[in-house]
């Protein structure tokens, strides 16, 4: 990261993002890019705080979770409470992800079961087309 503040083009590159998803985490107060006249122009804090909220969407975070941990950055306790924070709705997140996943391998378990039964009955049924 520079301390150069990057153009809304150059953080869409940097970032690969497009200038809409920019103005939007804009809108939702998670990004505050600086103004030349009408260009923004986002610090090296806008760049952290993207990473941050890209990473937390790969997550699952809400947006409005990503907002809350990013405004404890500022509480001025070395992030301890930004920290803890981010820790417990993670694991929250974590705990959610490993049910969905076993909840997925027992529906993919069950499907391959089904289809199996149903490949063993269209095959049988072509022998008896077969066979008249």
């Amino acid at each position: 990261m520079s301390d150069v503040p990057m153009t809304i083009r150059e953080m869409c590159e940097a970032y690969q993002v497009t200038p809409r998803t920019l103005r939007f985490y804009e809108a939702k107060e998670l990004l505050f890019p600086g103004r030349d006249g009408s260009k923004r122009l986002f610090t090296r804090r806008d760049q952290a705080r993207l990473k941050l909220i890209l990473q937390g969407k790969r997550f699952g975070f809400s947006l409005e979770q990503i907002r809350q941990l990013l405004n404890m950055y500022d509480i001025g306790d070395a992030q301890a409470t930004q920290l803890q924070e981010t820790y417990k709705v993670a694991q929250e997140r974590l705990d959610d992800m490993i049910r969905q996943r076993d909840e997925l391998t027992e529906a993919i378990g069950e499907l391959e079961t089904q289809m199996e039964w149903g490949k063993s009955v269209i095959a049988s049924l072509q022998q008896k087309e077969a066979a008249q």
